[in-house]
């Protein structure tokens, strides 16, 4: 059994979540409890299956190359080179570990937000949970494309259904926007197929293959694919300015969608230009013969830090404001990738690690102050650490995280990507720093505006403070900020592998590593040394 498990773990963690949805569909919808109940058992058994895979991928986190493979390339549907492949490195096996999380945390908060249609709600958001699990998994583009798509419906269907006011409208503009990107990005994936064909003579869509045939295209064809590309990830991301339909979205979404959306669906963006744009095109990003292009992300990066952060201020919603801090965060993220050295991109992976842990409480928090008074807006409160101390306490941490206080995770991200982005160009750092005061700022003068000061509004006298249920979402992300915060050295060695053979892809003239956090050259070097003495 043990030995199935180690084999197949990625399948087990991929299916979990869609088996829980298949056996809800057995359940009558009358009984909302079951339901309940039985998609919270699966969600927590998908974040428990997770678990085993920290000490198993830690032994083997300074090999090279993807670890816990299945499948094959090729062996799905041959006749067009579709294969279930599987396979993790350190950047997807922290992005995977953040989802079986996340997931269990948004399910176990949906208790009582959700009283209609409550048996389709949680089998969209386990269904959701696979189509997230399995982009992160999937070593074969074809697979990873289904994936890509098949996530569209069901956060299509939980913004649409279960959402706000104006949700059919979120909804359809977050669809469209995707798919627009999705399409642009479907045919480049097709041109790297048959020009990979047209190299060695194989149809294949295997993800490493790819790797192989994908820098040899001419550049004058590289820099369309890379475009279409980057639309397609700038949209998920979103990047300034493609990120009209995010705060929407955000606002509509239930709560739950709301934290699924920020801390795992915008990273999908961020991980594809890791794991697709940098690598197979390193040509279109030589910092010296085409310094235009990475010019230009790394300008729109910083328009979205400061003007995501400026909107964020002048917000009436709490939502809102939490949504436009997103678009903020992750222009840090993106600003790190494409710094293109280590300590850029290792700290805008842990910043996406962040984000999600962090923005997801915040969204948490939101939905927390609207199940009890069905309002988001900042005036109607006021004192309410007075009557919620608990509550209050939570939030004070998570803010501060989010912020990037020293001590907590979001110092640790911020500072490495500054320390990147210093490192390739004193202007983008300085330019990206005002982002940090003004986290500080909109998120200090919300928690004064809400929690400070008497209550003022009758209505807020009696609210009740957290239930154990809502502490209990809240704690593994408290845990979380503070681990991070004070110890990141074991996420920073998980990430360092793959984040050098990236640098090495793309500059090959920056062979020193930025962030020497491991002695793992050495170590890795003593073997050779003996077999050349031989």
């Amino acid at each position: 059994m043990g030995y199935a498990m180690y084999n197949h773990i990625l399948s087990i963690v991929l299916f979990t979540p869609l088996v829980g949805a298949l056996v809800l569909l057995l359940i009558p919808k009358e009984q909302k409890n079951a339901i309940r109940w039985v998609a919270n058992m699966f969600s927590l058994a998908g974040l428990l299956i997770s678990l085993p895979l920290i000490p198993w991928f830690w032994t083997l986190h300074t090999q090279p190359g993807f670890k816990f493979i299945e499948g094959a390339p090729n062996t799905w549907i041959p006749s067009i080179g579709a294969g279930y492949y599987l396979g993790i490195d350190g950047i997807s096996f922290l992005l995977i570990m953040l989802t079986t999380l996340l997931g269990w945390i948004s399910i176990l908060s949906s208790w009582n937000a959700i009283q209609d249609r409550v048996k389709e709600y949680y089998v969209w958001f386990l269904i959701l949970q696979t189509g997230m699990l399995g982009v992160f998994m999937a070593l074969d583009f074809f697979l990873f494309f289904v994936f890509w798509e098949a996530m569209l419906v069901p956060m299509y269907l939980l913004i649409g259904i279960w959402g706000g006011p104006r949700k059919l409208y979120a909804a359809i503009k977050f669809f469209l926007y995707t798919l627009v990107g999705s399409l642009l990005m479907l045919l480049a994936i097709l041109f790297l197929y048959f020009h990979h064909h047209a190299l060695t003579g194989v149809y294949t869509f295997s993800i490493p293959e790819l790797y192989q045939t994908a820098p040899q295209i001419p550049y004058h064809y590289a820099i369309w694919l890379f475009v279409a590309f980057f639309v397609g990830f700038a949209i998920k991301v979103p990047m300034f300015p493609f990120h009209t339909w995010l705060p929407d979205a955000h606002v509509e979404a239930p709560t739950a969608g709301s934290v699924i959306l920020a801390g795992v669906l915008l990273k999908m963006g961020t991980y594809g230009f890791m794991r697709f744009s940098l690598p197979f095109f390193p040509q279109v990003l030589d910092p010296v013969a085409h310094p235009m292009v990475r010019g230009t992300i790394i300008t729109l990066s910083i328009i979205g830090i400061v003007y995501g952060a400026l909107v964020s201020l002048v917000q009436t919603d709490m939502k809102k404001l939490v949504a436009y801090s997103s678009v903020s965060h992750l222009g840090f993220c993106t600003l790190g990738i494409f710094a293109l050295n280590q300590a850029g991109l290792s700290g805008s992976l842990l910043q996406q690690i962040n984000h999600g842990i962090s923005t997801g409480a915040l969204f948490l928090i939101v939905g927390i102050l609207y199940e009890r008074r069905h309002t988001r807006d900042i005036s109607e409160y006021g004192g309410i650490s007075n009557v919620m101390p608990v509550y209050a306490t939570i939030t004070m941490i998570m803010f501060l995280s989010s912020m990037g206080l020293p001590l907590l995770n979001g110092f640790i991200g911020e500072f490495t990507i500054l320390q990147g982005a210093f490192i390739e160009n004193k202007a983008w750092a300085a330019w990206a720093v005002p982002g940090v005061v003004l986290a500080a700022s909109y998120l200090l003068w919300l928690y004064q505006r809400v929690f400070f000061g008497p209550v003022k509004n009758p209505k807020n006298e009696k609210l009740q403070d957290l239930t154990p249920r809502e502490v209990l979402c809240f704690v593994p992300l408290v845990i979380l900020a503070f681990a991070i915060g004070l110890y990141p050295k074991p996420i920073f060695q998980i990430m360092e592998q793959p984040v050098q053979q990236i640098v090495q892809t793309v500059r090959p003239d920056l062979n020193k590593p930025v962030l020497a956090q491991t002695p793992v050259a050495p170590v890795a070097t003593t073997p050779l040394t003996v077999e050349a003495g031989k």
